[in-house]
């Protein structure tokens, strides 16, 4: 009787955990899923922005054609002079920082650059990567976006004359290579495993996700903090 009421416990402890690890794995679906939403919501409101500013421009082509027509039958050259240097500061504006090659890659760059340039960094990008990658666009949007991100956030801690970013992506034999580096406050008690699984916020969400999708593609992320310097490493399968 003892060892059947026994057995009956153990039954319904195993019910109620196994019934609550799934509750957990639903929740933890759950906000993975939204963040995900979030990530690829943000990085829409960006990309729409520059898009409306390209597209702004070119809906006014016309009519800075007339106006520079006008000046030069005119005889006006200093004012037609002056008129092109305020298209050209307005174009610079409104430019592409990266054609890499890869239309999610330069899409997710030139609207995180583009921030990164408004908040007073000083930015040096190259990249040059394949057109058709086999990581998903995603996959790709969380990596890279959040990378960024957390690259942006540690700027925004320092002056505006010591923020600075250099970002590196290419082709390297199979693997596609990503190096952020990033002014930054140094953390002499830096480690990388504890900055992911401790870092709080959205930021340390999207941390664990990057960490998440590198093993998803059995890929190689590095992170290090020297003074001064941030710096991320990623390298994931072509």
């Amino acid at each position: 009787m003892v060892a059947a009421g026994a057995l009956v416990v153990e039954l319904l402890v195993y019910l109620l955990l196994t019934g609550g690890f799934e509750r957990l794995r639903r929740g933890f679906e759950s906000s993975t899923e939204r963040f995900q939403q979030e990530v690829l919501s943000r990085q829409y409101d960006e990309i729409r922005g520059i898009y409306l500013d390209m597209r702004g421009w070119r809906h006014d082509y016309h009519n800075h054609l007339q106006v520079m027509k006008a000046d030069l039958a005119a005889g006006h050259l200093e004012e037609l002079w002056a008129y092109l240097d305020e298209l050209e500061r307005d174009l610079d504006r409104v430019d592409t920082y990266v054609k890499s090659g890869n239309l999610m890659v330069d899409a997710i760059f030139n609207s995180k650059l583009s921030l990164a340039e408004k908040d007073g960094v000083t930015v040096t990008c190259k990249a040059v990567v394949p057109e058709l990658l086999t990581v998903d666009d995603v996959d790709l949007c969380v990596i890279l976006g959040n990378l960024l991100d957390n690259a942006l956030e540690s700027c925004e801690k320092l002056p505006a004359a010591e923020r600075w970013l250099r970002v590196y992506l290419a082709a390297r034999g199979s693997q596609l290579y990503v190096s952020i580096q990033n002014s930054a406050v140094e953390d002499p008690g830096f480690n990388a495993r504890n900055y992911i699984t401790e870092k709080r916020g959205n930021h340390g969400l999207g941390m664990k996700r990057v960490a998440a999708v590198v093993d998803k593609y059995e890929g190689f992320l590095n992170l290090a903090n020297e003074p001064g310097i941030f710096a991320a490493e990623v390298s994931l399968p072509l």
